[in-house]
C-alpha cells in the first residue's frame, strides 16, 4: 500500500516537469519549492540535493574532482564537530564550540568505532596519530585532510566553517558530483545562493586532464522527489 502511495505522489510531482525541457535555475527553484513541495513532498523537510555530471574520467589521476565549500545559506541542520588535538589545544576547541574534542582517549574510542559526531577537524601535530583511524573514518568521508581545509592550527575557523553549512565533494567513478545543500524549507534565494556556491566551486576545481565539455548537465531536486534538469547557461557565479 505505501509503495502504491509513493508512486502516485512522485508521479504527481514528476508530471509537473516538462519532458525534454532545461530550466533557468529560478524556474527550476519556484518548480522544486512551490509547485509541488505542499501536495507532493514528502512528511518532513526534504534535503535539496544537487547532482553534477562531469565530463571527467576519475580512473585517470589528472581528472579527479574533490573540494570542499561553504554554503551561504547554510544546510539546515545541527552539525555535530569533534576536533583531534593536543591537550594544549582543548580549551581552544571548547571555546570554539566543538561538541567532542581530545587526542588519545577520542582515538582509541573513535577506532573501537563510537562515532558520535557528523564531522572532525584536526590540528596537524595530531596527524600521525590519526594514520590508524584512515579505516574507521575513510570509507564516511570523515578523515580530516589538509586538502578539505579539515586540518589546520585554526581550530575556531574550521569549527566555524564546518558547522556553518560545509560540503565536501568528489566525483566518482562515473564523473558525477551529488551532494546535498539545504533543505526545502529554505527560501528560493537561500537554495540559489548554495547551488551557485557548489557550482562556482567545482568549476574551479576542473582537472587539467578533462577534455571536451566539463559540465555535461546539473540537476536539482529532493531526497524523496524528482529531479529537474537545470540549463547549465542560466548558472553565473
Amino acid at each position: 500500500m505505501k509503495v502504491n502511495k509513493m508512486g502516485k505522489r512522485l508521479g504527481g510531482a514528476a508530471s509537473l516537469v516538462e519532458a525534454g525541457r532545461l530550466y533557468g535555475l529560478v524556474d527550476a527553484l519556484d518548480l522544486l519549492i512551490n509547485s509541488y513541495k505542499g501536495k507532493f513532498s514528502a512528511k518532513f523537510d526534504e534535503t535539496v540535493d544537487m547532482v553534477l555530471n562531469l565530463g571527467v574520467d576519475t580512473k585517470h589521476s589528472d581528472q579527479m574532482v574533490r573540494g570542499s565549500v561553504s554554503m551561504p545559506s547554510g544546510l539546515g541542520k545541527t552539525v555535530r564537530v569533534a576536533v583531534f588535538t593536543t591537550e594544549a589545544s582543548f580549551e581552544r576547541a571548547k571555546i570554539a564550540g566543538a561538541d567532542v574534542f581530545g587526542e588519545d582517549s577520542l582515538i582509541e574510542s573513535v577506532k573501537a568505532g563510537n562515532i558520535d559526531f557528523d564531522m572532525c577537524v584536526a590540528t596537524p601535530d595530531i596527524m600521525v596519530k590519526l594514520a590508524p583511524l584512515g579505516r574507521v573514518l575513510g570509507p564516511k568521508g570523515m578523515m580530516p585532510n589538509p586538502k578539505l581545509g579539515t586540518v589546520s592550527m585554526d581550530i575556531e575557523g574550521m569549527v566555524k566553517k564546518v558547522k556553518s553549512g560545509y560540503v565536501e565533494y568528489k566525483a566518482d567513478k562515473f564523473g558525477i558530483v551529488h551532494a546535498g545543500i539545504g533543505k526545502l524549507s529554505f527560501s528560493i534565494e537561500a537554495i540559489k545562493q548554495n547551488v551557485l556556491a557548489l557550482y562556482g566551486a567545482v568549476l574551479a576545481s576542473k582537472p587539467s586532464g578533462a577534455k571536451g565539455i566539463y559540465m555535461r548537465s546539473i540537476y536539482i531536486g529532493s531526497s524523496q522527489g524528482v529531479s529537474i534538469p537545470l540549463d547549465v547557461s542560466s548558472l553565473s557565479v
